[in-house]
């Protein structure tokens, strides 16, 4: 019946040999195309729009396990399965949680200001003058990535870099120690 329901949608009226190659017969398919819909695909309408209130109402925060319980709550009588089913078909899916921030609770001086040698020149003549370095944090699937790294504003090349799970102060003299380890000692390094 799965082909005579695609020929019913394209308007596609079947002949004797088209009803042999679906294997049903002609008199079977008139029939079916007479036929309203059926009585659980009217609950189904039905229950979709309770389902689609209740999605609503949570801001589209909750997945079928809670709108499950809220319509049990209201006295509707389906299975969480059947919910389920019912929001994948019409493609409601709650939004994810937000991720938090890594906390960071690593003591520091308040107010306290690096100075500021490159007085924002960020160009140099050559390689091995001037680096820059800056860490940051990357959500992956087993959880925040903190990563320092350090470039040589010459070349715009990483040449030194560092990952862990924890922000360390070792993470970024290892991504120093990996630059000077890369390119040698140099003099008169910023």
């Amino acid at each position: 019946m799965k082909y005579a329901y695609i020929a019913r949608q394209r308007g596609v009226w079947p002949t004797r040999s088209m009803c042999r190659m679906l294997e049903v017969s002609t008199s079977g398919f008139y029939e079916w195309l007479g036929r309203g819909p059926s009585d659980r695909s009217l609950e189904d309408a039905r229950l979709t729009r309770r389902i689609r209130e209740s999605f609503e109402l949570s801001d589209r925060t909750y997945g079928s396990p809670r709108v499950w319980h809220d319509l049990r709550a209201d006295g509707e009588r389906c299975g969480m399965n059947r919910v389920a089913r019912l929001m994948q078909r019409a493609k409601l899916q709650a939004r994810r949680k937000r991720r938090r921030l890594p906390i960071d609770g690593a003591a520091r001086i308040e107010h306290y200001i690096a100075p500021n040698h490159l007085q924002r020149r960020f160009e140099a003549d050559s390689p091995n003058r001037k680096w820059v370095a800056d860490f940051t944090y990357v959500w992956t699937a087993e959880g925040w990535l903190f990563v320092a790294a350090g470039m040589d504003l010459y070349s715009r090349r990483i040449v030194g870099w560092s990952m862990s799970d924890t922000v360390q102060a070792r993470m970024v003299n290892d991504a120093l120690l990996m630059a000077l380890w890369r390119r040698g000692e140099p003099t008169d390094l910023m």
